[in-house]
């Protein structure tokens, strides 16, 4: 059994991959340096956020919406009990937000923490079930959901 606090999926502003290397390769290197190779299991990591896993592209190439996905990739590829999400949406089109925000309330129904740094209302409302705004350097608890 993991211990939750240990592990942590985290995106963060400036990721640095592997430029020059597709989704798959930059996911795959990640992946063997802990001794796992399981192809088809990256595979379904990238599909589960809307990437193909079979794309030749080079992360350095991507779209925006492209890399805040593989990115994602990256942060639950090793299934974290604790995922640290700033700004998850950004560069996502509608259907990409769409599809991120489902991945996220079914990771939330496997009983993983989600901290979500957000300036979207939307996905605020959506996705959480505390929230905290930061105010001249102080976090307060501004509500719970059903409140």
């Amino acid at each position: 059994d993991k211990d939750m606090l240990t592990e942590a999926g985290i995106i963060i502003e400036d990721p640095g991959f592997l430029r020059n290397w597709s989704a798959y390769h930059n996911l795959e290197f990640l992946y063997t340096i802990r001794n796992k190779k399981d192809k088809a299991y990256l595979y379904s990591v990238l599909k589960k956020v809307g990437l193909d896993p079979k794309m030749k592209r080079p992360v350095g190439k991507f779209s925006l919406g492209m890399r805040q996905r593989f990115a994602i990739a990256q942060a639950i590829m090793e299934d974290p009990g604790i995922l640290i999400l700033d700004e998850p949406m950004n560069g996502l089109d509608k259907n990409g937000v769409e599809e991120i925000r489902r991945l996220l309330l079914q990771m939330k129904q496997e009983n993983k923490l989600i901290i979500l740094a957000s300036h979207n209302r939307e996905d605020i409302d959506v996705l959480c079930d505390e929230v905290y705004e930061m105010e001249d350097g102080v976090l307060q608890k501004t509500f719970f959901a059903g409140d």
